[in-house]
């Protein structure tokens, strides 16, 4: 570890050597064999019958929703370098969506007056993983005037009957996701470094959004291909129909109306995306697509050291160079959809070196005024969280992937072109 210059003195610069061949604390050593020896059964009655017991109902409005949930079982069947922790993993989140997915319809059903809820245009980032994207949404998350999502509850969206908080005025919900951030902390601490996700910060839609099985999600537990090609095939005019049903009723359990949201699914759904929200404003995230590949496969390698038998990182890289591209070409074919009056282009390295003011341009994109309040919300945000607070993470693709920047650059060459403010950050 070493450190870096004077507008970054006290970031420490941390270097994960051992991708490949992870060095273990006996601590995490233990949990790791422990994880060999698990046997998880996939099956998707037994995975229903779980989400129904969570739930307390048995009720599903969409049976179309446990063919999807058979669709990801089947991908994640063919994923055999996962561990019994792995498939553990990915057991807890499909009974967690489901379970999530049954209590929202019995909500519904209960309170149908949720779906008349008249939500506000919402402000919607777009971007590439890594691309600044987290940063930006909890940026204007603390703007008041917005709802957005905190991970405690984008886990369990609909709170369980009975289940309010304690004496301690505590919510459950916050409580459980802290036991879980404490854990993945223990296991895999340097985490927080590429993606801190304690209860309080803001997150993404997808995973709002996978409660109808249909989002790109999984992709970033397992390696799913077979996947990935059928949620491509799905007509997600429907299900983003959903998420903002989803948003009416979170609406309708504590406002205000006028959504911050952010998924980089959306890059690739822009068409989707619009057609459900007309009037949103778009900050579209823009970034050396070298530097969010090298940044997105590290922290995937990374955690994999937790839920694979091998962490096998040429091919996860393979799977990701891939992707990226796909979702570019996305982005290049349906960007001219977003009207300009309403988008504004977030290029990485003017946001890193001026957030509070991209944050001002958003606002006043999507119409808001810069009161006082919000700037003063902002730039607390903006105190409280300098970039590298806890150190930062130095890449190597030659080294970790033995990957060509050269070759990649020119592989993405394609979107360089269409957005040549993208400054490069790869040598």
């Amino acid at each position: 570890a070493g450190r870096v210059g004077p507008s970054l003195a006290a970031v420490e610069e941390i270097r994960i050597d051992d991708l490949r061949e992870p060095r273990r604390t006996p601590e995490q050593q233990a949990v790791f064999e422990y994880g060999l020896a698990l046997e998880i059964d996939l099956a998707v009655d037994g995975i229903v019958a779980d989400a129904e017991v969570a739930a307390g109902t048995d009720r599903l409005d969409d049976p179309t929703v446990v063919d999807r949930l058979a669709a990801q079982v089947a991908a994640v069947e063919a994923d055999v370098g996962l561990s019994g922790m792995g498939r553990l993993l990915v057991r807890q989140r499909l009974v967690g969506c489901l379970a999530a997915r049954l209590r929202f319809d019995d909500f519904v059903r209960r309170h149908p007056e949720a779906l008349e809820v008249e939500l506000e245009p919402p402000v919607i980032v777009v971007g590439l993983p890594r691309s600044g994207t987290t940063h930006l949404v909890n940026l204007l998350a603390a703007d008041s005037r917005f709802r957005s999502m905190p991970w405690w509850e984008v886990q369990e969206p609909i709170p369980v009957i009975g289940d309010g908080p304690g004496r301690d005025g505590v919510d459950p919900r916050w409580a459980r996701s802290q036991a879980v951030y404490e854990l993945t902390s223990a296991n895999a601490p340097l985490v927080k470094l590429m993606h801190d996700r304690p209860p309080h910060s803001i997150e993404e839609d997808c995973e709002l959004v996978d409660l109808d099985f249909c989002a790109y999600t999984l992709e970033w537990h397992a390696r799913v291909p077979q996947w990935r090609d059928h949620y491509l095939g799905l007509d997600q005019r429907e299900h983003y129909a959903f998420l903002r049903r989803e948003l009416q009723v979170l609406s309708y359990l504590r406002g205000p109306r006028r959504w911050v949201l952010k998924t980089p699914q959306h890059l690739e759904q822009i068409p989707a995306l619009l057609h459900t929200f007309p009037d949103a404003s778009v900050a579209f995230t823009l970034r050396d697509p070298v530097a969010v590949l090298q940044s997105a496969i590290t922290m995937l390698g990374y955690g994999d050291r937790n839920r694979r038998l091998e962490v096998g990182l040429d091919e996860l890289a393979a799977y990701w160079v891939d992707r990226i591209e796909r979702l570019l070409r996305a982005a290049v074919r349906d960007v001219h959809l977003i009207p300009d009056g309403r988008r504004v282009d977030v290029e990485f390295g003017e946001f890193m070196t001026d957030d509070l003011g991209m944050a001002v341009r958003v606002l006043e994109t999507a119409g808001l005024e810069v009161t006082d309040t919000a700037r003063t919300q902002l730039a607390a945000y903006v105190d409280g969280n300098p970039r590298g607070k806890d150190g930062r993470i130095v890449y190597d693709l030659r080294a970790d992937f033995g990957l060509e920047p050269e070759e990649l650059y020119e592989r993405y060459g394609f979107y360089l072109d269409t957005f040549p403010q993208i400054r490069r950050e790869v040598d």
